[in-house]
């Protein structure tokens, strides 16, 4: 076995796991876990050689000696058991520990050292700085270079003042601590344009939690943790919030469950109670203006003011994209936002000023490509904090706002975050340097519906890390969307000839099996780049585009004999908010598509497997509507809320979700004639604890799968004065 870097380490870091090879204990997002001391030097050897074969003689010599008394080979299934239990890992499907058969076993996970012991409910995030971000090793290392090209001591002088001030902050690691324990924190839903947005009056911290498969506005007490809900009126059943008052008595909420990019505004008071409308203003994120007296609101690319009452409304500033997370400077002078790219939904930071006539990015060229997003000011306008993902993972990072010669060299931003959750959503204290964040730590399940039980239970299949699930025709493969990576894999339904179909970083968002089950057409993405349609070959994994246009694409369906695919565009929230949409169909040998005739406003197309009809949904998925070859025309199948369509195996009916409801539940229309029948609910999920779900997939025997969350998110906080070293000031 092979010396690894972290081989004498004290501890070290996986995942959200960090394992303390000294005190024998392991924690998952600063939590202790319970491991048997035996698995958990099974586990040491492997964590101390991962990537490295670690043969089961090794492990017996490393944990038993020569011992030749012990039934090894039943002692060791026991202990790999019991790890992956604590892990949540399996064996089939490995993220952590990987089985070679009759040689031993891989860790395959990427392994870090920590460099501090920190106490429960405390995570330790320490940044990895880059030598240009640490003041002593910069000055150390320019000196020499200073002393060679200046003559002059009063020259020297100033430079040496100047490196100083650029470096006017010390790093040291952060410590966070947990505010909320529920973890039901509502985590936003980033692609269909909803951030998850909290706000402070300085005792008190609201947000929305996730109860009973929807956000409803919640309040926790800042020094004990303790939650409740407000009590607001009944017009917004699915309450999400926008922004606090500057006087924190008042917030503005909008309601979730509207799939318009544009939708009403609400103020409610902090003690709950009746809400009052934002009069006949229609926007996607808002917050009050400096003086508390008027309202800013973004609607469309436009920045606009009015009165509450909705009079005296005037424009502010056009932008070149969408404006969330709105956030004035302590002073008033600046506002600052999170610009949405409405073609690729590309995110990045800029500032206007107060009179909207200088706008411009924040931290151009800084990453690639931008995401970042939904920064906050200190109460003093010292620091101003924010998102942003690196390698997948979002983290906190902080812009220090002092100004060196009258703000002529560029600022750097420093991470304070480093995992292990992913990190996102700053805002901070009305005082001080305390900042609160969400820490994500999602663990869902996949159920399946059982009619005879009425009930939904764990499918223990192949597909317990399936986000979205397909099975061909023949109900003899499936294809399905892991949860890591959103990379696409199938197999035969009996586990057997798995095979991954595409790589990280490439995004899958959904799939379909063509009709002899060989190929299946694809909609994903590139980081930074427009949704696409794919075909990849389901046996050799051979994956191409099909279209070569400059605009995004969406849902695409195979016709029953392989020569078509049909796709739209995504809806709105998702991207091209301002191009027109429609149904499409794509004719496979010549690559030409054009436009399904009367499907202007309609997205989601899904054909029947005989090929008669197509289904699809409104921009607005108020209703399913149903197009008939025979005839050639539109109608009306359903007339309620209607999200991601299935047709059943046979042709004869269309599952759906209707999210909005108070039960969400799953229901079925009959085709052609509109008969519904409810399928099941959240009243069917009684025996399991979930925060909501999705419907995902259907069973070869059409029985519903849904991907139901137990958990999303918790609060955290941390204090920057604990974290970042008082100024250098050198101009006294």
């Amino acid at each position: 076995m092979g010396h690894k870097p972290y081989s004498g380490a004290s501890q070290v870091r996986f995942g959200c796991f960090e394992m303390d090879l000294q005190s024998g204990e392991l924690r998952k997002s600063g939590v202790r876990v319970r491991l048997q001391a035996q698995p958990f030097r099974v586990l040491a050897v492997l964590v101390e050689h991962a990537g490295e074969v670690v043969t089961r003689e090794e492990l017996q010599r490393c944990l038993w000696g020569n011992v030749t008394t012990v039934d090894f080979d039943h002692g060791m299934h026991i202990a790999i058991n019991k790890i992956r239990e604590v892990l949540e890992d399996s064996a089939d499907y490995p993220q952590f520990i990987e089985t070679l058969s009759r040689r031993g076993y891989r860790f395959i996970a990427a392994v870090s050292v920590v460099d501090e012991v920190v106490s429960e409910r405390v995570v330790s995030s320490i940044a990895e700085l880059p030598n240009d971000l640490q003041p002593h090793n910069r000055v150390t290392q320019l000196l020499p270079w200073l002393l060679a090209a200046v003559s002059s001591a009063a020259l020297l002088s100033t430079l040496l003042i100047l490196f100083l001030r650029t470096e006017v902050t010390h790093i040291t690691p952060l410590r966070i601590h947990e505010v909320t324990y529920s973890g039901r924190v509502y985590p936003g839903q980033p692609l269909q344009e909803s951030l998850a947005q909290t706000a402070t009056d300085g005792s008190r911290i609201y947000f929305p939690q996730i109860e009973n498969g929807r956000p409803v506005l919640s309040q926790t007490s800042i020094g004990d943790g303790e939650t409740s809900t407000l009590s607001i009126a009944s017009t917004i059943p699915a309450p999400i919030l926008e922004d606090i008052s500057p006087d924190g008595s008042r917030i503005l909420v909008r309601n979730q469950l509207d799939r318009e990019t544009e939708g009403p505004l609400w103020i409610v008071s902090t003690i709950g109670g009746a809400a009052q409308q934002f009069s006949n203003i229609l926007a996607h994120d808002a917050t009050w203006m400096p003086d508390g007296q008027k309202i800013l609101y973004a609607t469309g690319m436009d920045l606009m003011v009015a009165n509450e009452d909705g009079t005296d409304r005037r424009r502010l500033a056009s932008l070149p994209g969408r404006a969330f997370w709105l956030r004035w400077s302590p002073n008033g002078k600046v506002l600052r936002f999170t610009l949405l790219n409405t073609l690729d939904h590309i995110t990045s930071l800029w500032e206007m000023s107060a009179d909207g006539k200088t706008i411009r990015p924040l931290l151009s060229g800084w990453s690639h490509p931008e995401s970042e997003c939904c920064g906050s000011w200190t109460a003093d306008g010292r620091y101003f904090v924010f998102q942003s993902a690196h390698n997948g993972l979002n983290n906190i990072w902080a812009l220090d706002e002092g100004r060196l010669l009258g703000g002529l060299l560029p600022k750097k931003p420093f991470q304070l975050t480093n995992g292990p959750l992913s990190y996102q959503s700053p805002i901070t204290a009305r005082t001080g340097h305390q900042i609160f964040f969400l820490g994500l730590n999602t663990r869902s399940e996949l159920l399946q519906y059982e009619p005879a039980l009425k009930l939904f239970l764990p499918n223990n299949n192949i597909l317990t890390s399936a986000q979205f699930v397909r099975f061909s025709r023949d109900g003899q493969w499936v294809a399905w969307i892991s949860l890591r990576g959103s990379t696409l894999w199938r197999s035969r339904t009996d586990g057997t000839r798995r095979l991954q179909l595409t790589t990280a970083p490439m995004e899958v968002y959904m799939m379909q099996w063509s009709a002899d089950g060989r190929s299946l057409v694809v909609m994903g993405r590139e980081p930074g780049k427009l949704w696409r349609l794919y075909q990849v070959n389901a046996e050799d994994a051979d994956l191409h585009p099909l279209l070569k246009e400059e605009r995004n694409e969406a849902d695409p369906n195979w016709s029953p004999d392989g020569t078509q695919i049909v796709f739209g565009r995504p809806p709105d929230v998702m991207a091209e908010r301002s191009q027109p949409k429609a149904i499409y169909l794509l004719d496979l040998k010549t690559h030409t598509f054009a436009p399904l005739p009367g499907s202007e406003g309609l997205f989601s197309p899904r054909w029947s497997p005989d090929g008669r009809y197509i289904a699809a949904i409104p921009l607005g998925q108020r209703r399913l509507m149903l197009f008939d070859w025979t005839t050639k025309t539109w109608k009306t199948l359903v007339s309620q809320p209607a999200a991601d369509p299935i047709w059943s195996h046979d042709g004869r009916w269309i599952y759906f979700h209707n999210f909005v409801e108070e039960s969400q539940a799953i229901y079925r229309v009959s085709v052609p004639d509109g008969h519904v029948e409810r399928v099941a609910g959240l009243g069917n999920l009684q025996s399991i604890d979930i925060a909501d779900f999705r419907f995902v997939g259907l069973t070869p025997g059409d029985q519903p799968l849904i991907r139901a969350r137990m958990s999303t998110a918790n609060i955290y906080s941390a204090d920057l004065n604990d974290t970042i070293g008082a100024p250098v000031h050198m101009d006294h």
